[in-house]
């Protein structure tokens, strides 16, 4: 053992430290990394699904914007301010011949009356009344279906109601016209063989199944915990239907419902061939016959000029009822969403 003689004033040397040096395996970790990276097919199908989203959202705008583009020119084309006025167009004006300021839609004649209202009230009359009988059924049968049927009657009626959805409108315009009319005339005694209770009972037909399906969907997703719980404090079947599994079902069934309404403000066929085609100015009688906005597209825009005052009042019924549709879907989300932060408490 040696000693270290250090001359007077020489400092002393630091006193040697003991590190532990911890080699990281580099290799074993890009191993690792490159195990839980994303593979290239993944990243392609997202961008393509994102694609495929943005390219819809700008074919709605697209539309929405060529919709416009014919209706917009009416405020400032001197054609169309010769011939028609814009107030004509929503509020009531005494024509020649008429006693009282009335709405009236008589694109044919001297002068053309263009008035939108009637319109929209023959629109919300057929869409109302078929909603209040499509919704009762839709939730009923839903509720039957998921709740009450047996297994084998449940594989049998929930197809063949989810099968009316796929028939065209135009053979239960058909069906409506021939079949329904007949029956509700006989049955009820209307004057008039088409009206809106005829145009209202085959647009159920097509609301039926959307509310039916979305509805039954909701339902069988409720835990079913909840039911068994609830059957376990002893409720009976019909409470745990009424008071758990429906108000825990309502976001799904409020879905089906806003669904449903925009399927039937926006039918077409349906309408056109059984509600009567006459725009009768009459809120509360739902025996009269009644025109409605869409029909009154379908059936005269091919036949008026493009550009002419008449085509560019179509276009503005267009334009309008995009917008109605847009803001009851946005009113029904909201609703939706309300509700499901009140079931969930969050």
């Amino acid at each position: 053992m040696t000693e270290q003689v250090l001359d007077a004033g020489e400092p002393a040397p630091a006193p040697v430290t003991r590190r532990r040096v911890t080699l990281r395996p580099r290799r074993a970790r890009s191993k690792l990394e490159s195990s839980f990276r994303t593979p290239w097919w993944h990243r392609a199908a997202e961008r393509t699904i994102a694609v495929f989203a943005l390219t819809a959202i700008a074919a709605i705008a697209l539309i929405f914007i060529f919709i416009a583009r014919e209706a917009i020119p009416m405020f400032w084309e001197a054609e169309f301010a010769e011939e028609v006025q814009i107030r004509d167009l929503f509020m009531a004006k005494e024509w020649h011949g008429y006693d009282d300021p009335v709405f009236v839609w008589q694109p044919v004649g001297e002068p053309a009356k263009f008035n939108v209202i009637p319109l929209f009230v023959g629109s919300l009359k057929v869409t109302l009344l078929a909603m209040l009988m499509s919704i009762p059924l839709g939730i009923g049968c839903a509720m039957f279906i998921a709740l009450y049927a047996p297994r084998s009657v449940r594989e049998v009626v929930k197809p063949a109601i989810e099968l009316l959805a796929g028939i065209p409108s135009v053979v239960l315009g058909f069906f409506a016209l021939m079949v329904i009319a007949s029956w509700a005339q006989a049955t009820f005694g209307f004057r008039f063989r088409l009206n809106a209770v005829v145009a209202a009972i085959g647009l159920a037909l097509t609301i039926v199944p959307v509310i039916f399906t979305i509805s039954e969907d909701a339902i069988q997703s409720v835990p079913k915990t909840l039911t068994e719980a609830a059957l376990a404090l002893g409720a009976r079947k019909y409470q745990v239907a009424l008071r758990v599994v429906l108000p825990a079902a309502i976001p799904g069934i409020a879905a089906g419902v806003v669904l449903g309404f925009g399927r039937a403000i926006g039918e077409t066929m349906i309408v056109l061939m059984a509600s009567g085609n006459a725009a009768v100015m009459e809120l509360f009688d739902f025996s009269t016959s009644v025109r409605t906005v869409t029909a009154t597209i379908a059936a005269e825009l091919g036949e008026v000029a493009q550009g002419d005052p008449h085509w560019r009042v179509l276009f503005l019924l267009g334009v309008m009822l995009f917008g109605v549709t847009f803001f009851l879907n946005i009113v029904g989300d909201l609703i939706i969403h309300r509700l499901q932060k009140k079931l969930t408490a969050s």
